[in-house]
């Protein structure tokens, strides 16, 4: 009934929750309500969906406290990222930060909603109890991946990677946080070039400096500074096949910063939804004096919005949640995630099951 995957879970190709009218779009976006777009990692998240709701009721209400809610609710998700030292902490809070993440300074970290823990090739027994104790979302960092898949491949790193995760039970992803800021100027692009058609021994950091080779040491070692051994070997092998172009891309790929920032991104998931639930409590004390504001609460667009906040909590805790659009995966969604919210599960989960059932029976009811 709920399948949990150790890994991240693979959204591509599932089927839209949401029906879809004859021109296949879906019932809600032919109705003007345009609220749901579910199936791939970059569709909307439930909080965007349901802002988007309550923005154009707030338009039509001019109600001020609306404001104050959708400005609450599209808040960016506050990250601190900690880490002992000489795991290069500072430098995957800079690649964070120039990836558009809202990161935190100390003291503003004690109230941050994501915690970044950065570790290095291995995790040491105290950030082993730390982790182990994270009372909000957490996602750990292996940086420095480099030094594990250099002479190998980068699935060594992301078996590291994995044998965190068994041991925290936190998402954890291997990363390059060099190469993620590495600022390759003219210069040392012009090097490059040079290693490509003059190669050097990178075995090592002392041969690399020291073997007999046109470029001057002090050149040499401002690659390793910015590039390290991989992505010198790297950026040199793609510009020995003609993509010298196509180097920075490369090296941002190399790093993986993007798959950090989806996993930061998707543990954010239940402050998000936790967001959407206290507007819905703040809306529910104004429902009692505005059938308006009551009405909305018990529109399609609130409460399918909802729903899609609720989903977002659980898959992003690997958890699967039927797509199909046809009446019988609605019940059988429907009841499915009531056993799963009247089981052991947390008071998060518990009120993120019972929002996907009230949605798909809301589902059932306009296929009926």
């Amino acid at each position: 009934m709920v399948q949990i995957d150790t890994q991240q879970l693979p959204f591509a190709g599932r089927e839209s929750l949401v029906p879809r009218g004859d021109d296949g779009r879906s019932r809600h976006a032919v109705e003007g309500a345009n609220i749901v777009t579910w199936g791939t990692p970059r569709s909307r998240k439930g909080r965007e969906i349901f802002v988007d709701a309550l923005t154009r009721f707030a338009e039509q209400s001019r109600n001020p406290r609306f404001t104050q809610i959708i400005r609450h609710l599209q808040a960016p998700l506050r990250v601190a990222v900690r880490g002992r030292d000489g795991v290069g902490r500072s430098t995957v809070a800079a690649a964070l930060s120039a990836a558009g993440l809202a990161v935190t300074k100390a003291p503003d970290a004690a109230v941050a909603d994501v915690t970044v823990t950065v570790i290095a090739e291995t995790l040491k027994p105290e950030e082993l109890t730390q982790l182990r104790a994270a009372t909000r979302p957490a996602v750990v960092v292996l940086n420095k991946a480099d030094l594990i898949a250099f002479g190998a491949t980068a699935a060594a790193a992301h078996r590291r990677a994995a044998q965190c995760r068994g041991l925290t039970g936190l998402p954890t992803v291997p990363m390059i946080g060099l190469l993620a800021v590495a600022d390759v100027d003219d210069e040392l692009r012009a090097a490059l070039h040079t290693l490509a058609s003059a190669p050097a021994d990178l075995t090592s950091v002392d041969a690399f400096t020291h073997c007999a080779h046109p470029l001057r040491p002090e050149l040499r070692r401002r690659l390793l500074d910015t590039l390290d051994r991989y992505g010198i070997a790297h950026a040199v092998a793609a510009i020995g096949d003609g993509q010298a172009s196509a180097v920075p891309a490369a090296l941002r790929r190399l790093s993986n910063l993007d798959a950090v920032v989806e996993r930061i991104d998707a543990a954010g998931a239940s402050v998000r939804y936790r967001r959407v639930r206290s507007a819905i409590t703040e809306m529910s004390a104004l429902a009692a004096q505005s059938e308006d504001v009551a009405a909305f609460l018990a529109s399609d667009d609130a409460v399918l919005g909802i729903t899609s906040a609720a989903v977002d909590v659980v898959e992003s805790e690997g958890m699967f949640v039927d797509r199909s659009d046809d009446p019988t995966a609605h019940l059988h969604r429907a009841v499915c995630w009531w056993r799963y919210g009247r089981g052991p599960v947390s008071p998060l989960h518990r009120s993120a099951a019972a929002d996907i059932c009230r949605g798909s029976l809301r589902l059932l009811g306009q296929q009926r």
